[in-house]
């Protein structure tokens, strides 16, 4: 059996879109996607798409290109980041201020590990 590996930026941000609100166990539970730009085309240094806020407070940001979805975490970023590289995906820290750290999600079943990330990252932030 061969399987598709959905490699398209905007689709893979649709799944991701759908994990966040998908679940009712904390710290998904708390989860939101907000300001979605339903129709965001992506872009070469990439689109943005929508935020994920817990709790009401910004997460993380997430952009579209074309062929994977730049994911920008706003807080607890260590432990996003032994995640992400835990999961298997690659990031990248942005030294600014404040700090960031992007995790590229390159495929659609990388939605669920990037899931795992801001879940990470959230129980980080809020000592959970």
């Amino acid at each position: 059996m061969v399987e598709d590996r959905i490699t398209d930026g905007k689709r893979i941000a649709e799944l991701l879109a759908s994990e966040v609100t998908g679940h009712e166990r904390p710290p998904y539970d708390a989860m939101a996607v907000v300001d979605a730009d339903p129709d965001v085309e992506p872009t070469a240094d990439g689109a943005r798409a929508y935020d994920v806020e817990c709790d009401g407070e910004r997460l993380a940001r997430v952009f579209v290109q074309p062929d994977r979805v730049r994911l920008e975490l706003l807080v607890g970023l260590e432990a996003a980041r032994e995640s992400a590289e835990n999961a298997g995906l690659r990031t990248r820290p942005v030294a600014s201020e404040p700090p960031r750290l992007v995790v590229f999600v390159e495929y659609g079943a990388a939605t669920k590990r990037a899931l795992d990330v801001l879940g990470e990252a959230a129980t980080a932030a809020h000592g959970g």
